[in-house]
């Protein structure tokens, strides 16, 4: 699933490459992708890009004559959702690539595709006056990214919560941006067991958390920013130090990092550094 550091970095190549110029063409391959029937993705034919933003894993496209009157094409990229560009001169995808859901051509032949590798839609797309018109979007908790993020959001946020401090950190409504990836990370930072209620930290804890909550994301985007996006996730993946790194040794402990079961899906930790060697339970398939 892209997480805030690689949507970031997204947001900044399209902004770089799409800026400035008109959109010529819209193809919907999968209707299932358009959110706002009455303003669909075409109806923006013929209008230049502004900018494009974040706003926490959402893609913001913001076109029109003005900022003014700009109207903004909001991409949620959902689990399996990402982009890929072209210019006339690029190969064709390969042929097991991710299949495009909706392309954007543009007047210097340009083309940016959404993708969805899942097998079910995750993809979504809204054409919005106001990107808080997209209830998600709208809903979204502060950002650790944003340099106006501040211990007193965090407390707000995490401290108390009697609900477990990974659920927390993946809740939008919470946190913008972060999911299982890098919650896995931040948590192994700041050894804290993922399950640990968020109401039961101590001050030091939650002194570790914040820090590491900041530190993992901002690194991460740093990190991530420049790398072409084709790459991206390949990036993400290397740069982990114990999500998807069960059987490995733990770099700061040299104990084996394990799975546990978490919502539907399956996250990693150390047991040395995070849960003083108890092992978290494993759901069989």
């Amino acid at each position: 699933m892209p997480e805030s550091p690689e949507v970031q970095a997204l947001v900044e190549d399209l902004g770089a490459r799409l800026s400035g110029h008109e959109l010529t063409g819209v193809d919907v391959v999968e209707f299932r992708a358009t959110k706002t029937r009455a303003r669909p993705p075409s109806s923006l034919r013929g209008e230049r890009v502004r900018g494009v933003e974040r706003h926490g894993k959402h893609v913001d496209i913001r076109v029109g004559a003005s900022d003014v009157d700009a109207q903004h094409l909001i991409v949620s990229l959902g689990r399996h959702g990402w982009a890929r560009y072209s210019s006339p001169e690029a190969d064709a995808p390969a042929a097991d690539a991710p299949p495009t859901l909706v392309a954007f051509t543009f007047d210097d032949g340009a083309v940016v595709e959404f993708t969805d590798a899942g097998d079910w839609v995750s993809l979504g797309c809204w054409v919005v006056d106001d990107p808080r018109d997209v209830p998600a979007v709208a809903k979204l908790g502060p950002d650790p990214a944003d340099p106006a993020f501040s211990r007193a959001d965090f407390d707000q946020m995490v401290a108390g919560r009697r609900k477990q401090v990974k659920a927390v950190l993946q809740e939008q409504e919470s946190l913008a941006g972060i999911g299982n990836a890098y919650s896995d990370e931040i948590l192994h930072t700041a050894k804290i067991s993922p399950v640990a209620h968020a109401a039961s930290l101590t001050d030091a804890e939650l002194d570790r958390l914040f820090e590491a909550t900041v530190g993992i994301i901002t690194a991460a985007i740093d990190t991530q920013r420049g790398v072409p996006i084709d790459q991206l996730k390949a990036a993400k993946v290397a740069a982990m130090r114990v999500h998807g790194r069960a059987g490995e040794a733990c770099p700061v402990c040299g104990d084996t990092v394990l799975d546990f079961s978490f919502a539907s899906t399956t996250a990693q930790y150390c047991p040395t550094c995070q849960t003083g060697g108890e092992r978290l339970p494993l759901r069989s398939a």
